[in-house]
């Protein structure tokens, strides 16, 4: 279950990193997510950063207060409609086949999704030599261990490209050309900015929440790929054999960091969707108890009386609406997140999809 995110946290860059340089803005282009998408810090937080039980209460509340005001404001009917048995009985017996369709059809999504993860002893053999070899390419490329854990896999490769940018940026320092000096240092400057911000969030991060992969989405990777390749190619003519193998060292590194967020948002999205079949299990048993107790035991006439002028009976079926509705405002809460990574993950590298980069 994850925690409640700020989407666009704050955060001091380090010294080392406070250039100043007369560049062109857009190659240091907006970094976090939020920047990039050009929405609102609220939308982010409601889609992606909060607490998914959080959302599903607030989609819970937003549905019984609407009913309420709906069957008291609007529509003066309700109240007598509810005390005849064929309302109740109408809404509560549809609700009971939709909560038992949605909850076999959550768990066949569930039983995909593990699926995926079985086969014979010979798939499984590949897939871990897959891995190691990986993993030997990724210790070889930050030249240190490669560690277990998704936020420090994650971090050291942020930390090696950083290396690099600092690399390349002092070997240019002594130029002539004031130009590539200022656009290397406007570039460094983004991407080392960029590179703490994310680092900081993914300290502490522990895979099961969404706080890692939250921080991945806030490295922008693909465009600094983009513009190690255009700084290599404007300024070949300047740059020797030495620099223009610390810019290819740090676009293979950058490059790194895609696959590595892919793998993590992979395992995220089969965590989640495991996640979200166990919690409309649970909540379906208490569903389909108020949904029949409502069948079984509720008579409009029977039950009198009002508080703050709203009559008991549209209250209770109002309340028990709501409770029958939980499975599915679970699963809206869940895949309301998903389907937001999933588009805004949907190219890998240096390739920009969303007009707000553009």
């Amino acid at each position: 279950m994850s925690s409640s995110i700020d989407p666009d946290e704050d955060v001091n860059v380090d010294t080392e990193t406070d250039l100043e340089s007369d560049a062109d803005a857009d190659i240091g282009t907006a970094n976090t997510m939020r920047q990039r998408a050009g929405e609102s810090r609220a939308k982010l937080w409601v889609m992606l950063g909060a607490n998914r039980l959080l959302i599903t209460g607030l989609l819970a509340l937003t549905v019984f207060v609407a009913v309420l005001v709906v069957g008291t404001q609007f529509y003066p009917g309700f109240h007598a409609d509810l005390q005849t048995e064929d309302t109740i009985e109408t809404i509560f017996s549809t609700m009971i086949g939709a909560i038992i369709t949605g909850t076999t059809l959550v768990v066949t999504i569930s039983q995909l999704v593990i699926s995926q993860e079985n086969g014979p002893l010979g798939d499984q053999h590949e897939r871990m030599s897959s891995t190691m070899n990986v993993r030997d390419y990724t210790r070889d490329l930050v030249d240190r261990p490669v560690p277990a854990d998704p936020s420090a896999f994650l971090r050291n490769i942020i930390d090696a490209s950083g290396d690099r940018a600092r690399k390349l940026r002092d070997s240019i320092s002594d130029k002539d050309d004031d130009e590539l000096k200022a656009e290397v240092n406007e570039f460094t400057t983004s991407l080392l900015g960029n590179g703490q911000q994310v680092r900081e969030q993914l300290d502490g991060a522990s895979f099961g929440s969404f706080d890692v992969l939250f921080a991945a989405l806030n490295y922008n990777y693909g465009w600094k790929i983009f513009q190690a390749e255009r700084i290599k190619y404007d300024y070949q003519d300047s740059l020797t054999d030495d620099e223009k193998e610390l810019i290819e060292q740090l676009r293979t590194t950058l490059s790194m960091f895609g696959p590595g967020r892919e793998h993590v948002k992979t395992l995220y999205f089969e965590w989640a969707l495991i996640n979200l079949s166990q919690l409309i299990l649970y909540i379906s048993v208490p569903a389909l108890i108020v949904a029949g107790g409502m069948l079984a035991f509720v008579d409009g006439t029977s039950v009198t009386g009002s508080f703050v002028g709203v009559a008991h009976i549209t209250i209770l079926v109002t309340a028990a609406f709501t409770v029958t509705l939980l499975p599915h405002l679970l699963l809206v809460s869940y895949i309301a997140r998903v389907a937001t990574v999933a588009k805004r993950t949907l190219a890998i590298g240096p390739l920009i999809l969303r007009e707000s980069q553009r």
